[in-house]
C-alpha cells in the first residue's frame, strides 16, 4: 500500500512538472514573438472586401476560405466563432480583430481580420496579411498562388454552400445580403415535359462548356431565360432547380428597393460570377412602371447595356412573368432574352406525373376518368393547386383523383361563367422559333379566385366524410 501510495505521489509531481514546464517555454514561445516582433521590421498587405468600385473582390474571398481553414491557428485565437454545417460538422470562422499565425517556407506570417463600424449600416471588412520585410521578395508571390490553389481545393472538395442574395436600401455600400439557398427542388424533381426538360439540361451545360466560344465571337459569357407561365406553374421553383445544378448563387432582385437606374446598375456591378440574376414578375413592372423609380430604359439597359456586358463572365439572367402578350416584343428581343420557356396549366400527362410524385401511384383504375375529365374541361389548374389536392389527400389516392376531377369541373363552370373561352396547349404546343429562342404558345390563365373558393368548400367536405 505504501509503494502504491508513493508511486501514485511520483507520477503526480511528473505530471505537474510536465504541465508547468510546457507553459513555461509557451510563455518563453511568445515572449520570443514579441522581442521579433520589436526588432524584425514588417510589411503590411491589405485584403479589403470590395474594390474602390464598390466591386467584390475576388482574392478576399480565396483568403477568407484560406484562413478559415487554419483550424488548429484559430482554436489559439481569443474569440472564434462556432456554426454548424449542414453535415452537422462544427466549422470555425475567426472572429473580429483577431488574429491567425501560418508558415510558408519556413517564414512566420500573420493574418488579423479587421472590422470597422462605420454606422449602422456600413462595415469595412479586410484581411492584414503581416510578414518580415525580409521574407517579402523570397515567398510573397509564392505564398499568394498557394493561397490561391488551396482555397480553389477547399471549394472544390466542400462544394461550398449556395447563397440567395436580396437587394438591401440604397443607402447602404454593400447592397447585398444573403442567406443560403435551402429550396429543396432539383431539376429532376420539376414537372414538366420531358422533352423540354432534356432541352434545357443541355442548353445549360452547353453555355457551361461555352467560355472560349463566347470568348471567340467577341461576346460576354452570359445567357438569359424568360420564364412566363399562370401562377402556381412552378417558375420559382425551376430557378432553385437551375441554380443547385449549375452550383451557382442566386441574386434575386426587388424593382421595389431599387432607388434608381444608377442603383440598379450598381447592383449588377456588385454580383459574383457563377450566379444566377433574377427578376420576377417582369410584366408586372412593365405595364405599371410609372410606380416604380426605375426607367423602362434604366431596366433594357440592366438586361443588355455596357454595364451589363461589363459585369463579369459566367452569369445567367432569369426574368419570369405570367403573360408575355401584352409585352412590346423589342423587349423580349435575342440578345435580352435568349430563351423563352413557357410554364403550362397542368394536363394529364403531368397530372401523371403528380400522381407519381406525390401519391406513388403510377396506375389506377380512376386515371380513365380522370383524363376524360381534363378532356371536357381542358388544363384550368395548376400544377400547384392540383399538387395541393393530392397532398390533403394524400391518405386516399382515390380521393385525391376524385377531389381533382371536381375541382376541373368547378373551374370549368367558373371559367365559361366569368371569363372568356380560351384554349389551354399541351406539350405539342412546344415550338422554335426561327430566331432561336426556345418558346411555348401563349396560353390564357384559370380562374384562380374561384379554385380558392372551392378548396374552402372541398376541405369541409373532405371532412365530413
Amino acid at each position: 500500500m505504501i509503494y502504491f501510495t508513493l508511486f501514485v505521489l511520483i507520477i503526480s509531481i511528473s505530471f505537474s512538472l510536465f504541465f508547468r514546464w510546457t507553459t513555461f517555454i509557451n510563455v518563453v514561445k511568445q515572449m520570443m514573438h514579441s522581442i521579433e516582433d520589436h526588432v524584425y521590421v514588417y510589411q503590411l498587405f491589405k485584403v479589403p472586401e470590395l474594390n474602390e468600385n464598390l466591386q467584390e473582390n475576388q482574392f478576399y474571398r480565396k483568403v477568407s476560405t484560406y484562413v478559415n481553414s487554419l483550424s488548429s491557428s484559430i482554436e489559439d485565437s481569443d474569440f472564434t466563432n462556432l456554426f454548424s454545417s449542414e453535415g452537422k460538422d462544427i466549422i470555425l470562422y475567426l472572429d473580429d480583430n483577431q488574429i491567425v499565425h501560418d508558415t510558408f517556407l519556413g517564414a512566420r506570417i500573420s493574418w488579423k481580420y479587421q472590422v470597422l463600424v462605420e454606422d449602422d449600416y456600413q462595415k469595412k471588412k479586410t484581411f492584414v496579411l503581416k510578414m518580415k520585410k525580409r521574407d517579402k521578395r523570397r515567398i510573397l508571390q509564392s505564398y499568394l498562388q498557394h493561397i490561391d490553389t488551396v482555397s480553389d481545393e477547399i471549394e472544390e472538395r466542400c462544394r461550398r454552400e449556395l447563397k440567395l442574395f436580396i437587394n438591401t436600401e440604397s443607402h447602404q455600400h454593400r447592397r447585398w445580403r444573403s442567406t443560403p439557398l435551402a429550396h429543396p427542388a432539383t431539376l429532376n424533381t420539376i414537372v414538366m415535359d420531358s422533352d423540354l426538360k432534356i432541352r434545357i439540361m443541355s442548353d445549360l451545360e452547353s453555355f457551361l462548356e461555352s467560355k472560349e466560344y463566347y470568348h471567340r465571337l467577341g461576346r460576354v459569357w452570359k445567357r438569359s431565360y424568360l420564364l412566363y407561365g399562370p401562377s402556381g406553374t412552378g417558375k420559382s421553383s425551376f430557378v432553385a432547380a437551375m441554380a443547385k445544378s449549375l452550383n451557382y448563387d442566386v441574386y434575386d432582385v426587388d424593382l421595389s428597393n431599387v432607388s434608381d437606374d444608377s442603383d440598379l446598375k450598381m447592383l449588377l456591378v456588385q454580383t459574383r460570377r457563377k450566379s444566377l440574376i433574377v427578376v420576377e414578375d417582369l410584366d408586372r413592372f412593365l405595364n405599371d412602371s410609372s410606380s416604380s423609380s426605375v426607367s423602362l430604359s434604366g431596366l433594357l439597359n440592366f438586361m443588355d447595356g455596357i454595364v451589363s456586358s461589363c459585369s463579369g463572365d459566367e452569369k445567367i439572367m432569369v426574368f419570369t412573368m405570367n403573360y408575355k402578350e401584352l409585352i412590346d416584343p423589342p423587349v423580349l428581343r435575342p440578345g435580352r432574352v435568349d430563351v423563352h420557356i413557357y410554364f403550362p396549366l397542368c394536363d394529364f400527362n403531368m397530372f401523371l406525373t403528380l400522381a407519381d410524385t406525390y401519391l406513388g401511384v403510377k396506375d389506377h383504375k380512376m386515371f380513365p376518368h380522370v383524363e376524360e375529365t381534363f378532356e371536357i374541361t381542358g388544363a384550368t389548374l395548376s400544377p400547384a393547386e392540383i399538387a395541393e389536392l393530392m397532398v390533403m389527400n394524400r391518405s386516399s389516392p382515390s380521393r385525391a383523383f376524385k377531389s381533382v376531377m371536381t375541382a376541373l369541373q368547378i373551374n370549368k363552370v367558373a371559367a365559361s361563367s366569368k371569363l372568356q373561352g380560351r384554349w389551354i396547349g399541351d406539350s405539342s404546343d412546344q415550338s422554335e422559333s426561327s430566331s432561336g429562342i426556345l418558346n411555348w404558345k401563349d396560353v390564357s390563365s384559370p380562374a384562380i379566385k374561384e379554385i380558392r373558393k372551392f378548396y374552402g368548400v372541398l376541405s369541409a367536405k373532405i371532412g365530413d366524410t
